[in-house]
C-alpha cells in the first residue's frame, strides 16, 4: 500500500501545479451588476475619468467635477450571446469624425475589463475607425466563467456578432488584439478567414507554453496545457497580418513577436515600436492607422 501512496502524492501535486499554472493566464475583474460609477485613469496622460453606468450599462463620461464630457466618439452598450447561452457585454464605438470604412474588433489583454482597457484603443477611434471591444466571460459585466476555452468561444461569438451588424458589413473588418488578446486574435483569425479582412497582433506571445516557460521556468512549460496555439495559427492564416511588438516590452519578449512574424504567411508586416507593453495606439496611432490601411490594400 505504501508503494501506491508515495506514487499517488507526486501525481496529485503535479495535477495541482498544472491547474495552478493554467489558471494564471486570466485575471478577470468582475464588475457588480449594480455598479453605478467607475473610476478610470488614462494610461498615457494619467488623467482621471469617471464613467456613470446608465440604463443598459450605457456609459456616460464625466470629469472629477461630474461634468459630462464629449469624448469625440459615440458608445453603444451591447449584449450578445455565448454558445453556452450566457451574455457577453461590449461597447460599439463610432467616431464623431467620418468613418474610414474599417471596423476593428478589439481583443483586450488578460486582466481588468473594457473599462480599464478601452483607453488603449480610443486613439484609433479618433483616427476614424469604428471599434467593437467586449469583455470575455467572467470579465466586467459579461456573464460566465473566465476560462481559456470560454475566451476562444467568446472571440468566435464576437465575430458572429459583427457579421450581423448592418452598419459595418459594407466595410472591412480587422481583428486587433493585445497581449493575450493578440495571441487570441491570431487563433480566431485562422479559424474565421472568410469572415475577416486582416489581423493585427500587438505584444502577443507565441504560445501558452512558451510564455509560461519565459515567466516561470521550463517546468511550467511541461505543466501548461496548450489548448490553442498562436504560432500554429499564424502559419495557417493566409490573410494580411501585422505583428506589432515593442523592443522595450517588459511582459512578452520582443523575440516572440519576431518569431510570429517569421512564421506568418505573406502579406505580412512587422512594426517594431519602443514603448511599453500594449501601448502601441497610445503613442503610434497615426502610423498604426496608416499601416492598417496599407495592409488591407496590399
Amino acid at each position: 500500500m505504501r508503494k501506491y501512496f508515495f506514487i499517488a502524492i507526486p501525481g496529485l501535486l503535479l495535477l495541482m501545479s498544472a491547474c495552478s499554472f493554467n489558471g494564471k493566464f486570466l485575471h478577470p475583474y468582475k464588475i457588480p451588476s449594480q455598479a453605478k460609477k467607475i473610476k478610470v485613469i488614462d494610461e498615457k496622460d494619467k488623467d482621471t475619468l469617471f464613467i456613470r453606468i446608465g440604463k443598459g450599462k450605457h456609459p456616460v463620461f464625466t470629469n472629477i467635477q461630474n461634468d459630462t464630457l464629449e469624448p469625440g466618439y459615440q458608445v453603444e452598450s451591447v449584449f450578445f450571446e455565448h454558445p453556452d447561452k450566457h451574455n457577453l457585454h461590449g461597447w460599439f464605438m463610432t467616431p464623431d469624425s467620418a468613418w474610414n470604412g474599417i471596423t476593428i474588433l478589439f481583443f483586450h489583454g488578460n486582466a481588468g475589463n473594457i473599462f480599464t482597457q478601452f483607453t488603449n484603443i480610443v486613439p484609433l477611434v479618433t483616427q476614424g475607425f469604428k471599434v467593437f471591444l467586449f469583455d470575455y466571460s467572467g470579465f466586467g459585466f459579461s456573464e460566465g466563467k473566465a476560462t481559456r476555452e470560454n475566451v476562444l468561444q467568446d472571440a468566435f461569438s464576437a465575430i458572429s456578432y459583427m457579421q450581423n451588424r448592418k452598419d459595418v458589413n459594407n466595410g472591412k473588418l480587422v481583428i486587433y488584439g493585445q497581449s493575450l488578446g493578440g495571441h487570441l486574435a491570431l487563433v480566431a483569425a485562422s479559424r474565421n478567414q472568410d469572415k475577416i479582412d486582416g489581423v493585427v497582433a500587438e505584444g502577443a506571445f507565441s504560445s501558452h507554453r512558451e510564455i509560461a516557460a519565459e515567466r516561470k521556468g521550463f517546468a511550467a512549460k511541461l505543466l501548461v496545457a496548450e489548448k490553442y496555439n498562436g504560432l500554429k495559427a499564424v502559419k495557417e492564416y493566409d490573410g494580411p497580418v501585422m505583428i506589432i511588438h515593442s523592443t522595450n516590452d517588459e511582459v512578452v519578449p520582443f523575440s516572440m513577436g519576431q518569431k510570429l512574424y517569421k512564421n506568418a504567411n505573406e502579406p505580412k508586416y512587422f512594426y517594431p515600436i519602443d514603448q511599453c507593453h500594449m501601448c502601441g495606439p497610445l503613442f503610434y496611432a497615426d502610423s498604426i492607422s496608416h499601416k492598417i490601411k496599407q495592409m488591407l490594400n496590399h
